[in-house]
Order: structure tokens, then C-alpha cells, then sequence
């Protein structure tokens, strides 16, 4: 069973310096229908203006993965935590018992453009920590790159989580495989692009949940870019 979320179908929110779309439910934009998918609680696909960025904010007992797909993105934690990540980058921060920050773009002439990940933790009221690595397009194309797992599998970061994040990026015509354990269903996300699946056409923002144990294939057809998608492997009952 295939459940399409369509791009325009989510929620918006727009200021002087943000420019957000949210998969599910989120700040302002709420949809009991919308809520998150499993352990999978936000896709935020937000586009940050030069210089600007969000004010420091707490966050507690939350997984959150933010992956750059176009500029730069800094970081500054009550940890002592100080960083830049730039497209390619994964961070992970594990707020556990609590953690400030202050997220910005540092760059003065261009857009950012992230997709900022929350997920439902496996352990509550654990130590804050912070992590990031760069995953090229080389370890992403024509295969799944698995990016976030539990044990931090084939050099993955490390989450206390069930989720389990991949990475592929697809030029046209090119096709990817998947298949689900019995217990295991997906959520995709197309981060820029457009794909085939299942017979129907995936542009960028597109989102569909996959039903456990399916065996399915995906296939780039954006001529002017390679495909970027996002797969998000969850428990099929949480």
C-alpha cells in the first residue's frame, strides 16, 4: 500500500528570513491527520535567508538530524558545541535531558536550504550530544547511503532511535531498490528532483508512506538534476 503526500499538501509558514514547509504537524501548522509516521516526527524543508537564522531555543528529549542541501548552516550549543555544516553535512543532536542552541545561516549572499529531522527518541532524559559528518554524492549515487542508524552501522551516525535514515541520489533513468522487512515500513522523501514510483511521478517536497514488507524500486527522471531522496526505514507499530 502507497500513501502520496504532495508537496503542496503541507503546511506552510513564511517570514521575513524563513521560508518552511512542514510534512506534519509543527509550530503554528497543526493536522491530526498529519502527526509524524512512526518514530518519524518532522520533515521540516526550510529555506533560510542570507545572515539569518533561528534565535537561541531549548529542545528536549528529541532526535534531531538536519541534513544541508544548499548552503551553509551554523551551530553554537550550551555544550560548548560551535560549528559550520555545508551541503553534503549531516548533524545529529540528541537533546536528551535538555539543550540550548542557536542555528544561523553565516553566509552573507545566498540561501540555505536544509531538511531539519525530528525523531522519537528510544531513551529519555539522557546526557545531550552532538555529532556531524559529511556524506559525499559519491557514497550516495546509484546505492543507499545509510546515514542515521542505532549502532551507528557502516559508518552511520548514532542515534538513540529506531529510525533508520538513507540517503540516495539517482541521475535519470537510473534505478534504486528496496526492499522491507515484515515488520518495517518507509516513509520517502524527495529533496529535489523527480522520481517514478509505483507507477507515479515524485517532484521535489513529494513524500509517500510505504506498508510493511513491500518490495519496491524507484527511478530518476529529472534530466536538468540528479534525484535526491531521503528514505526514512521505520517500525511498522510504535
Amino acid at each position: 500500500m502507497l500513501t502520496v503526500r504532495l508537496a503542496e499538501e503541507r503546511g506552510h509558514f513564511r517570514n521575513h528570513w524563513l521560508n518552511s514547509y512542514h510534512s506534519f504537524s509543527f509550530g503554528e501548522y497543526y493536522d491530526p491527520r498529519h502527526m509524524g509516521v512512526s518514530a518519524l516526527r518532522v520533515i521540516n524543508d526550510d529555506h533560510i535567508a542570507a545572515g539569518a537564522g533561528f534565535p537561541t531555543h531549548s529542545h528536549k528529549n528529541i532526535e534531531i538530524v538536519t541534513y544541508v542541501l544548499e548552503g551553509a548552516l551554523a551551530h553554537r550549543d550550551n555544550l560548548g558545541n560551535g560549528s559550520i555544516i555545508r551541503a553534503g553535512d549531516v548533524q545529529h543532536l540528541s537533546a536528551g535531558s535538555g539543550i540550548t542552541h542557536v542555528e544561523f545561516n553565516p553566509l552573507k549572499q545566498q540561501e540555505t536550504h536544509i531538511l531539519q529531522i525530528w525523531l522519537l527518541p528510544t531513551e529519555r532524559n539522557v546526557k545531550p550530544r552532538y555529532a556531524q559528518q559529511h556524506f559525499s554524492n559519491a557514497v550516495k549515487r546509484e546505492q543507499w547511503c545509510l546515514l542515521v542508524s542505532p549502532e551507528g552501522k557502516y559508518g552511520s551516525l548514532t542515534a538513540p532511535t529506531e529510525a533508520l535514515i538513507y540517503a540516495t541520489i539517482l541521475p535519470a533513468e537510473k534505478v534504486q531498490y528496496y526492499r522491507l522487512a515484515t515488520r518495517r515500513m518507509a516513509y520517502m522523501h524527495v529533496a529535489r528532483g523527480s522520481m517514478e514510483f509505483n507507477g507515479k511521478l515524485f517532484k521535489a517536497g513529494d513524500a509517500a508512506q510505504v506498508s510493511a514488507g513491500t518490495s519496491f524500486h524507484i527511478k530518476g527522471l529529472d534530466g536538468e538534476q540528479e534525484t535526491e531522496v531521503l528514505l526514512f526505514d521505520l517500525p511498522a507499530v510504535y
